[in-house]
């Protein structure tokens, strides 16, 4: 008879970037028991030619170690017998409330956030961002090796937090790296020889962390607004800037799951009498979406009033490349201008026998071909652009073309501010120059003004 591990390889299409080469090739090791992944330096490159970075923790003394007192060694057999045992009598710990509000500040070092509002293709204004923050209660890591990085908090439906994951990423809003808080409290103790706090001794005593949906806490305040389920907390936060917070019972409620293996019975059930709209990420054979749909039909047998209309929109317009990156909705988004998006506000209410593409918000709001969404930027520019607007930044766009044209432009980054490095100098002011030329004396595009009049000041007294 085969034996069964506790930590195995994911079997689904994900990958992360290797910590040997940095290539997006890496399968991390999940633990079958909490489908939750082990630290990011466990797994196997794909790359086993030019790279073969392969760490398994059956192989590692460390982890063995840390893990001595645990049922990481039993035959699954055994350790599903005695998690069976201990259900009843296990109680939920969760986070220290007093020390999550102190991750609720410091977003001027956040660098998701600051990425959000200066160095995306298409900046978001400061208020928007403010409200995501304040809805999904975002926080930051302010010091340590994760300082900068944002945190995730997943808060449950009466707001108890169970869990915080920190996502650090790079200038382009690319993971860097993945934790969660607890550990790295948890190691800055151990670290310095210090006893740990209570609440985090019995918190790291329980098998299951990540036990509630991103966003969970939203279902009270809005209770018969439409759900969209994502993956990521990441894209759940890309869908609420693209397609407007929940202001009217219309309106979405982004939540997401936190990986493939939490589309799960326990965490779905607190979705009852709620129309739930699933946009699965994409793999490589289109998997994720077939085991996530399968799924969905069980479920809707058991969660009372809940029904599951998915989104196969990725999957029919999606290229090899994004299939093999196993690439989201956020990472089509973030191509687009968020405003298109704003303006196609108007979504109907679910039908009570949906159709499953054409009931999907998204599908009304999106062309998802980028030269599509282009054109129709240009058209509606032309004929809705207001003419009390027209020619109020001449003087400056007419500045800014002179000197970037006289000037050598660099060819290396240039750093914008503490928020935002430029790397391709040319590509980012003919970008800026193009958009506030098509957007001239637009409020909400001051900050591409702004930024190249920055650059501008950069160069004059770097150069």
């Amino acid at each position: 008879m085969e034996t069964q591990h506790q930590y195995i390889l994911d079997k689904s299409s994900k990958k992360y970037h290797c910590p040997q080469c940095n290539k997006k090739t890496f399968v991390l090791y999940i633990d079958t028991l909490t489908n939750e992944y082990l630290p990011e330096q466990y797994g196997r490159c794909d790359r086993e030619s030019k790279c073969n970075y392969f760490l398994n923790p059956y192989n590692d003394d460390y982890f063995k170690e840390q893990n001595k007192n645990d049922r990481s060694w039993e035959s699954l057999k055994t350790q599903k017998q005695r998690e069976s045992n201990r259900e009843a009598t296990n109680k939920t710990v969760f986070f220290d409330f007093e020390t999550f509000k102190k991750t609720l500040s410091n977003y001027e070092q956040n660098i998701f956030v600051q990425n959000l509002i200066q160095n995306v293709a298409f900046p978001f204004e400061a208020d928007e961002i403010t409200k995501v923050i304040e809805l999904y209660r975002l926080g930051t890591v302010a010091n340590g090796y994760r300082a900068g990085a944002i945190t995730f908090p997943f808060i449950d439906i009466e707001n108890n937090v169970r869990a915080i994951q920190v996502k650090q990423f790079d200038e382009t809003n690319h993971t860097t790296g993945t934790d969660f808080l607890h550990s790295i409290i948890e190691k800055h103790h151990n670290r310095n020889n210090t006893p740990l706090p209570k609440w985090l001794q019995a918190y790291t005593k329980q098998d299951k962390r990540v036990s509630c949906l991103f966003g969970e806490h939203l279902l009270n305040k809005y209770p018969s607004n439409p759900i969209a389920l994502v993956e990521a907390p990441k894209t759940a936060i890309y869908g609420s800037l693209y397609f407007g917070l929940p202001n009217t019972t219309k309106d979405f409620i982004w939540l997401a799951v936190y990986n493939k293996s939490s589309f799960s019975f326990n965490k779905l059930n607190v979705l009852q009498n709620r129309n739930v709209f699933v946009f699965p990420d994409l793999s490589k054979d289109g998997n994720t979406f077939k085991e996530w749909e399968s799924k969905a039909k069980d479920f809707e047998k058991q969660i009372t009033g809940c029904r599951f209309v998915f989104s196969d929109l990725l999957e029919r317009f999606a290229d090899e490349q994004d299939r093999d990156n196993g690439n989201d909705i956020a990472d089509i988004l973030i191509k687009q201008d968020w405003r298109l998006f704003r303006k196609v506000n108007e979504v109907s209410e679910p039908q009570p026998e949906p159709k499953k593409l054409e009931t999907v918000a998204i599908v009304k709001k999106i062309e998802i071909k980028e030269n599509t969404i282009q054109r129709q930027s240009t058209i509606r520019t032309k004929k809705n652009e207001p003419k009390k607007y027209a020619e109020i930044w001449n003087k400056e766009i007419t500045e800014l073309e002179q000197f970037y044209s006289k000037n050598l432009l660099p060819t290396e980054p240039i750093k914008l501010n503490n928020g935002s490095n430029i790397l391709d100098v040319s590509k980012f002011i003919q970008t800026n120059l193009q958009t506030i030329k098509a957007n001239n004396g637009k409020h909400s595009f001051l900050p591409y003004l702004n930024r190249l009049q920055q650059l501008k000041q950069i160069l004059t007294e770097k150069y």
